[in-house]
């Protein structure tokens, strides 16, 4: 599967079931199938295009779950009993595909700002139009699996091939245009989802918080650019998890945005997500546009996609 075209039309689309969960295989066994990659992180003098130190990436996640599953975590907090379906949570989560994406896509619009956005499989089939309109819209597409149930730790090895080719698959049929980057729900790959997403083509993957710039991951004759997926300004754990209203995600980035201008002299990069089911609502989307607003203002900024950052530091180091 090369990343960069679109699939044959006669290529299997459903290439198996991706929720087969891995039993029997002890940690040992699932290091020694992840291949060590070698690692080039970018050097101090590193600049992004037109000289700038600093790189903004605006991120959408559209977020949708397989049939019959419910988001894990809701509006009010507290778990339901095992076995019980959380109708709370599932509606909770179902506003984003109803509202919250051309909310937050408008905002980009307005601004002329070109965003990265997760889109998981299972949209394809429930509501293509809006996929397709994204991609000629300009924005990226990025894989996020087939659902936010389906996270590939928990995956075997085939099925996260099937997974991802699947995936794939469903992404560039729908929008036209073949991803080029992967996320994992939850953030969360397996130990060995950079080596299989660099064997298909695949320019860049997100699942990584151990940096603060993207690095190069190269498994010899393939490779692919890590670029980490920030929690600092971040819509779900900041209002989800750690209870906190809209406003303080803005505080927390013009804080943020302050230290890399004034404190920092390296390259840098900052990622400002927004869930569509979370800061899709007029509640919070404003906080979006305020962001953005700020950001394109600003002269010291490069602004770009994913696969934009990717590319570049390919063709750079």
């Amino acid at each position: 599967m090369d990343a960069t075209r679109r699939p044959h039309r006669d290529r299997d689309r459903r290439p198996g079931h991706p929720g087969q969960y891995r039993e029997g295989r002890s940690m040992t066994d699932i290091a020694a199938s992840a291949a060590t990659p070698r690692i080039t992180r970018l050097p101090d003098d590193f600049r992004w295009p037109g000289g700038k130190r600093i790189a903004v990436i605006f991120n959408i996640a559209f977020e949708a779950w397989s049939d019959g599953q419910a988001p894990g975590i809701g509006p009010m907090g507290n778990v339901l009993k095992p076995g019980y379906f959380d109708t709370n949570a599932h509606s909770w989560a179902s506003f984003g595909v109803n509202r919250g994406i051309h909310r937050l896509i408008g905002i980009a619009e307005k601004h002329g700002i070109k965003t990265s956005v997760m889109v998981n499989g299972v949209i394809c089939e429930r509501d293509p139009a809006t996929v397709r309109r994204i991609a000629e819209l300009g924005h990226e597409i990025v894989n996020h699996s087939w659902g936010m149930d389906v996270i590939p730790v928990y995956l075997d090895e085939a099925a996260e091939r099937a997974n991802l080719r699947r995936n794939h698959d469903l992404l560039a049929g729908t929008s036209g245009t073949a991803p080029t980057g992967w996320i994992s729900p939850r953030g969360t790959g397996s130990l060995i989802s950079s080596r299989l997403l660099a064997e298909a083509g695949y320019l860049h993957h997100g699942d990584m918080n151990d940096d603060d710039r993207p690095y190069v991951m190269d498994f010899g004759q393939h490779r692919i650019v890590a670029i980490p997926l920030t929690m600092d300004v971040n819509d779900l754990p900041t209002c989800i998890r750690y209870g906190q209203g809209p406003r303080h995600m803005l505080e927390t980035f013009e804080d943020c945005f302050a230290a890399f201008r004034e404190r920092e002299t390296a390259p840098l990069m900052l990622d400002v997500t927004a869930h569509t089911h979370v800061m899709g609502r007029p509640s919070g989307a404003w906080v979006y546009d305020e962001i953005m607003g700020r950001v394109a203002k600003a002269d010291d900024v490069w602004i770009g996609t994913r696969q934009e950052m990717a590319r570049y530091v390919l063709d750079t180091i």
